[in-house]
């Protein structure tokens, strides 16, 4: 899972990958559930910049304000989920750009925040899925996403993150990862069937990683 992560400036957002300019609302660096971030998404045969909540509202939520988290999504079991399935069979995914993620490690017997970044030095493009909400009430329309994650027991460097479940075996834990997307997979993953985008549900190698603990 994660629950914070730092998003790069806009112009950076564009250039590397490939936007036209366009006005968008102003959202913080330093990005937490619910807050405003930026993703990418198809736009015909192209792409666009929103503004969104970090947290992915359901087409039958009553209300923007949902009591369960929504900012992380198993990528497992998008096809299962009642909040995640219709914008998965719709291919609504998009790009979540980050400059870097946090993960806590508990390997110590306390938290101990880890950052991570890319070995190099360009964003991140996390995986993601988005919907459009609509309060019947007012009319407003709300963007929101939520982040990819899969499974990373077997994972050299991932393995490693989040608290251990006492409930649960050293080889049943569960812990997850976010899910890169690699400039050269953009237009399969934004444009391509389900099939397609299934095949890119896979984790980074550990040398795409540079991570070390926070100051």
């Amino acid at each position: 899972m994660c629950n914070r992560f730092v998003s790069p400036a806009q112009e950076v957002i564009e250039a590397h990958w490939g936007l036209e300019p366009s006005a968008q609302p102003a959202w913080a660096a330093s990005i937490h559930p619910r807050a405003l971030g930026p993703f990418i998404r198809a736009r015909g045969d192209g792409r666009e910049l929103i503004v969104g909540q970090w947290a992915l509202i359901p087409h039958f939520a009553k209300t923007a304000k949902l009591n369960y988290s929504t900012n992380n999504a198993r990528a497992e079991e998008l096809a299962q989920k009642a909040s995640y399935r219709d914008p998965w069979k719709r291919g609504q995914r998009c790009i979540i750009p980050a400059m870097s993620f946090d993960e806590p490690n508990w390997e110590t017997g306390k938290n101990v925040w880890w950052r991570f970044h890319r070995a190099d030095g360009t964003p991140w493009g996390l995986a993601g899925i988005w919907n459009t909400w609509i309060d019947r009430a007012t009319g407003e329309v709300v963007e929101s996403y939520s982040m990819l994650t899969l499974n990373a027991d077997e994972h050299p460097l991932m393995r490693r993150m989040h608290k251990p479940d006492p409930a649960y075996g050293p080889d049943e834990q569960d812990k997850r990862s976010v899910i890169p997307i690699e400039i050269g997979d953009v237009d399969a993953w934004l444009h391509g069937s389900v099939e397609e985008a299934s095949r890119l549900l896979r984790l980074a190698p550990v040398e795409v990683f540079a991570a070390a603990p926070v100051a």
